[in-house]
């Protein structure tokens, strides 16, 4: 009697068994080459596509702060060309023409914004943490620098000063504003070009050691380099994590895919 229950035991029940020849077929399957599985998981480099439409808007930038200058010089001082202003702009006032242009580039500058977000969170999902973390404010300075000078003028709009003065300060304010705009907005084309010139790894793949983060020791974390604080450790431990599950799903899918096939 006592043999009897080892025995049953060891004999298991259906399920066990038809999961034992399950695993078993695929242990005596065709093996996956090295050469397939890696071509495989290795992801081929993707641009970031920021830089024509960067570029394009620091120019109609400065086209911009340059057709204001004429106007407000000729048509709202009117320094001469009174025809010429009242031909090209109808019954709009120059002032007016100025300010509605100011809201189309902020339009503009608020969707390349959103562009750019779309396509540095695609970068940050690739393993690209140090890039994205790089360019996390750049990418939103020139957004914020244009709200700035549309509070600016909204301010100015209220104190209904004088002509002649309130002129003047309009195009102060968009003078400054294209001089400490299109220069950010350049410095982050250049960063990009860069970027995309060099095709690097994720920075995930380039580290060959395990992160270890200690409070009396320089903390290193896989994909990182350099010290940091506490609060940028655990922001750039929280992106690392984000991608690690990404990447691990896609790789799971990959196998999968891989295995079927062979």
């Amino acid at each position: 009697m006592e043999s009897a229950g080892p025995a049953l035991y060891a004999a298991g029940s259906p399920a066990d068994m038809a999961r034992s020849t399950e695993e078993d077929s695929l242990v005596d399957g065709p093996l996956i080459s090295a050469d397939a599985l890696q071509s495989a998981m290795r992801r081929e480099f993707q641009s970031v596509p920021t830089t024509c439409p960067a570029a394009f808007l620091s120019l109609l930038h400065v086209v911009y702060v340059v057709l204001s200058m004429c106007v407000g010089v000729m048509c709202v001082l009117k320094f001469g060309q009174e025809e010429v202003c009242r031909r090209i702009l109808g019954g709009v006032q120059g002032d007016s023409a100025m300010v509605f242009g100011k809201v189309f580039l902020w339009v503009l500058m608020l969707l390349l914004t959103v562009w750019m977000q779309h396509h540095h969170s695609r970068i940050r999902s690739r393993g690209y943490l140090s890039f994205y973390r790089r360019t996390q404010r750049l990418k939103q300075l020139p957004l914020v620098i244009h709200s700035t000078g549309n509070v600016l003028l909204l301010l100015l709009l209220a104190l209904r000063l004088p002509q002649m003065i309130h002129t003047s300060v309009l195009l102060s304010i968009l003078g400054v504003e294209v001089l400490v705009a299109v220069p950010c907005l350049l410095y982050y084309t250049v960063k990009v070009m860069q970027f995309n010139k060099q095709r690097a790894a994720p920075d995930v793949s380039q580290e060959e050691h395990s992160h270890s983060y200690t409070v009396t020791s320089l903390p290193t974390e896989t994909g990182f380099r350099g010290s940091s604080s506490l609060e940028e450790v655990v922001e750039k431990q929280a992106d690392l994590i984000e991608y690690l599950k990404q990447h691990n799903t896609l790789l799971s899918k990959r196998l999968l895919n891989l295995t079927a096939q062979h």
